[in-house]
């Protein structure tokens, strides 16, 4: 057997007394509501101003970053550039000299040939060959030494731009 739910009875609250007559007379009347919304509006009016005075500003501030940005992109490439024509040149300047180096070698072999042709004897000819082999080793450590000195001059020349517009590009703004 269910058993109903009881029901419970809230308590009513008195009815609030009717409005007086002076309490209506100081209510605003319905054909009035430009004066009520006068302070809100002209607060609002104000917000908006506000709002489009920030938003002017960052769009100024932000094409102002933009063309210092491009500015700096424009430079950037430049180096770059300047940094390629720098390590062309070097590497021209190093095939240069490796190829006069190898012309150099190619004389001396030959010149040695037509040398060891016109020896008389057995130890004419160690001799010539003992001299020949020295001055081959000293020819050798010399272009290596002048080869390693353009390598070297190559590579500051063209990291020499890089550096300066990393330098330039990472300054503190002042």
């Amino acid at each position: 057997m269910a058993t109903a739910p009881k029901k419970t009875v809230l308590p009513v609250a008195p009815a609030e007394p009717a409005a007086s007559l002076a309490e209506v007379a100081a209510a605003p009347a319905p054909g009035a509501p430009a004066q009520m919304f006068a302070a809100p509006a002209a607060t609002l009016t104000e917000l908006q101003d506000q709002l489009r005075a920030a938003a002017e500003k960052g769009l100024a501030e932000s094409r102002s970053a933009y063309v210092k940005a491009k500015v700096v992109a424009g430079e950037t490439a430049g180096a770059l550039e300047a940094s390629c024509a720098a390590a062309r040149a070097g590497f021209v300047a190093i095939n240069a000299k490796a190829l006069e180096s190898l012309t150099a070698n190619v004389e001396a072999n030959f010149d040695f040939v037509k040398s060891a042709f016109a020896v008389g004897g057995f130890a004419d000819y160690v001799a010539l060959q003992g001299a020949f082999a020295s001055a081959r080793l000293e020819a050798a450590v010399g272009q290596a030494k002048a080869l390693g000195e353009l390598a070297q001059k190559a590579a500051i020349d063209s990291l020499e731009p890089i550096k300066s517009q990393v330098a330039k590009s990472f300054k503190p703004a002042l």
